[in-house]
């Protein structure tokens, strides 16, 4: 089993910026990608962007160039720094530990970008 906790969301005026993370525990050896995740009210929770141990990056269109996803192995974290926010980034953020053979989520973190 994982557990994931993120942290980190939180009220920003439009052109702002936030730190997200999202600490593994449990059996983090199993993990083999990280990704974050958001879901806005009344749409469907979509890929944000991801970080796989080999260190592939991947990130949705909507965010690159303003969003940089990082790792800290040390710490079992990964990081989502979202810069140049936009109001259409408002959602609950979630993270996603893909295992070997199943996935795992986190509570979740609330984003509101103000315009």
């Amino acid at each position: 089993q994982v557990q994931l906790v993120e942290s980190g969301g939180g009220l920003v005026q439009a052109g702002g910026s936030l730190r997200l993370s999202c600490e593994a525990s449990g059996s983090t050896f199993s993990i083999n990608a990280i990704a974050w995740f958001r879901q806005a009210p009344g749409k469907q929770r979509a890929l944000v962007a991801m970080i796989s141990n080999s260190g592939n990056i991947n990130y949705a269109n909507s965010v690159k160039g303003r969003f940089t996803i990082s790792r800290d192995n040390a710490k079992n974290t990964v990081y989502l720094q979202m810069n140049s926010l936009e109001p259409e980034d408002t959602a609950v953020y979630y993270c996603q530990a893909m295992g070997r053979l199943q996935n795992y989520w986190g509570q979740g973190t609330q984003v509101t970008v103000s315009s």
